[in-house]
């Protein structure tokens, strides 16, 4: 599932052509896609068409373009994306070929870049979009999830304080979207390799340092897949032009069980957990005592 460097990038990718855009059609290809907003498809187009979108945002891995009110006034609703495990956000010249697994699309005209295609494509059709009521500038379908680490607002101190209150494995600390938002399997291995913390240590026994370096090591991995347009392992994880991120390059840990540890060449591990997998170094990140 795409984690937050992939939905940062889409959500940059997609700023020029959508800010200041005026909504000309809208085309529910599948109605599957639009299960989260409250009406029928037909509901769904008339909610946009003819409105005007503004800056898209994002919070940890939800993403949403707000729609600008005809008295000028705050937004009170947006057009929220759910990527699942394979969403995506295609912009395309209108007239382009097809896509495959296309659900949505919207046709745009920008002020400065005419007229666009915005496509949602979705192969396993676990997203998709809606028009959400803003509660405090969030979606109500976001409104419980945490600030994120590369946000500008994030307390890290409060967070590792938090964190520290746990009694659950480190990691799954990170996964709960209510305590830090954005991270998912993927980032987690590769902080907790940084951090040399074994996924299970109980989030209790760490100290306030130990606890802020690990969110130092999460902030840094998500910063440098942000540079490096995020993770693909294969063309379901593509930005708005429909290219691949290459962070997986770059990964230390996730995906590599039966390789030589990058920092001490012991052989990596993949470990069934939570009914995934978590990967780890043997050596560096050895399992806490008194946990069996």
């Amino acid at each position: 599932m795409p984690e937050l460097p992939e939905v940062e990038v889409v959500r940059a990718g997609l700023s020029p052509a959508v800010d200041g855009a005026r909504v000309e059609a809208v085309e529910v290809l599948d109605a599957r896609s639009v299960a989260r907003h409250d009406g029928d498809p037909a509901d769904f187009e008339a909610a946009l068409v003819g409105r005007t979108l503004v800056l898209p945002e994002r919070r940890g891995k939800f993403l949403w373009i707000p729609v600008a009110e005809g008295d000028e006034g705050a937004p009170r609703r947006a057009l929220l994306a759910h990527l699942g495990m394979s969403g995506q956000m295609l912009l395309r010249e209108p007239g382009a070929p097809a896509d495959r697994h296309t659900r949505i699309r919207l046709v745009l005209d920008q002020p400065q870049h005419g007229s666009v295609e915005v496509r949602f494509a979705d192969q396993r059709l676990f997203g998709g979009l809606a028009v959400r009521p803003l509660v405090d500038g969030v979606p109500d379908q976001a409104s419980h999830i945490a600030i994120d680490p590369v946000d500008a607002r994030f307390d890290a101190a409060a967070v590792a304080r938090r964190l520290r209150r746990r009694r659950q494995g480190v990691k799954a600390a990170l996964l709960d979207q209510t305590l830090v938002s954005g991270i998912g399997n993927i980032y987690a291995d590769e902080a907790l390799w940084r951090s040399r913390l074994h996924y299970a240590t109980p989030a209790e026994r760490l100290t306030q340092a130990r606890a802020l370096a690990l969110l130092g090591d999460v902030r840094d991995v998500l910063d440098l897949a942000l540079a490096e347009g995020g993770t693909s392992f294969d063309a379901q994880y593509v930005n708005v032009n429909g290219q691949a991120g290459y962070f997986a390059h770059s990964l230390n840990a996730y995906g590599r069980g039966g390789q030589p540890c990058p920092r001490c060449g012991t052989t990596m591990v993949r470990e069934p957990w939570a009914n995934r997998s978590s990967h780890r170094c043997p050596r560096c990140q050895r399992r806490p005592r008194g946990l069996a």
